[in-house]
């Protein structure tokens, strides 16, 4: 009985570290396997479809957006091999919404927010400093030196649009700005009266305002420049963040960025939204006075 039981103890012993070994085995192996798998093949960005010239709605497609933004996140997604579909998806607040929920991957441009950091991975480092101001007509300047001036008036902007948490902070505790779907709206609202002021960025603004024809009638608040960095990012609900991903955009980030690519990207497309201006027979010169 003895050796008998001796003999159970040590077969269920040798089983037992059988299985040790296998689960040792499938242990080491398996972070190699994880590694080894291959990125996404394919990511979905979008972005602001009224940012030229960094993103605007394609004069060929509109279901596709162009721009400086666009070819710089090809860039850095070709270096792993990844194809991209540059999709326009609607408003900016839609564009954001969309990423957020994971239903589109990336974002070619966004400013760092702290709620935007709840839903997105930013990634480093950025590409562009956007500066904005205070849009007004010409007819209505008012004396400013500060956000402080912008009290008791009524503002308005993109729906969703952030510049910097300073601002974010103060505008959300002191001043009534009224967010709309589109900086064409926006604009409009200020002509017509209903609004004082329209904050947005400095470029975008004026290249939409003469692609409406109305940069004649606006300009902008000496003293209101804020400017704000701009980065790629990466939805925390993709399919395709990884460790690996964010690591290897940000080392093709840095690898453009160290050569100049950003900057040579945003002349490229400066001329080609002039030429699709042209082509449009909006005025392409620098009407407002800054």
């Amino acid at each position: 009985m003895r050796l008998a039981t001796a003999g159970t103890r040590y077969v269920r012993r040798a089983a037992k570290l059988a299985g040790f070994g296998a689960l040792t085995l499938f242990s080491l192996t398996t972070p190699l396997a994880v590694n080894a798998a291959p990125l996404c093949e394919r990511i979905v960005a979008t972005g602001n479809p009224q940012y030229p010239p960094l993103l605007w709605v394609d004069p060929t497609d509109e279901k596709r957006l162009i721009g400086a933004g666009a070819e710089l996140l090809e860039k850095a997604l070709a270096q792993s091999n990844i194809k991209l579909d540059m999709l326009n998806v609607g408003p900016w607040s839609r564009a954001q919404e969309e990423v957020r929920s994971g239903r589109v991957d990336m974002l070619a441009g966004a400013f760092l927010t702290r709620q935007r950091l709840g839903y997105m991975d930013y990634i480093h480092p950025a590409y562009a400093e956007v500066p904005s101001v205070i849009f007004v007509r010409s007819e209505g300047i008012f004396p400013y030196s500060g956000w402080d001036d912008l009290r008791g008036k009524t503002g308005s902007t993109v729906l969703n649009n952030s510049f910097g948490n300073r601002f974010d902070r103060f505008a959300a505790d002191n001043l009534q700005i009224e967010p709309v779907p589109s900086i064409e709206q926006s604009f409009q609202k200020l002509l017509r009266g209903r609004a004082d002021y329209v904050v947005y960025e400095r470029y975008q603004g004026i290249s939409i305002a003469q692609q409406m024809g109305i940069a004649d009638k606006l300009e902008t608040l000496d003293g209101s420049l804020m400017t704000e960095q701009l980065f790629l990012t990466l939805s925390h609900n993709s399919a395709c963040n990884s460790p690996d991903l964010r690591a290897a955009l940000a080392q093709a980030m840095f690898d453009l960025s160290r050569t100049g690519v950003p900057q040579q990207l945003l002349e490229k497309y400066r001329e080609v939204w002039a030429l699709q201006m042209v082509t449009s027979g909006a005025v392409p010169g620098p009407v407002i006075n800054e």
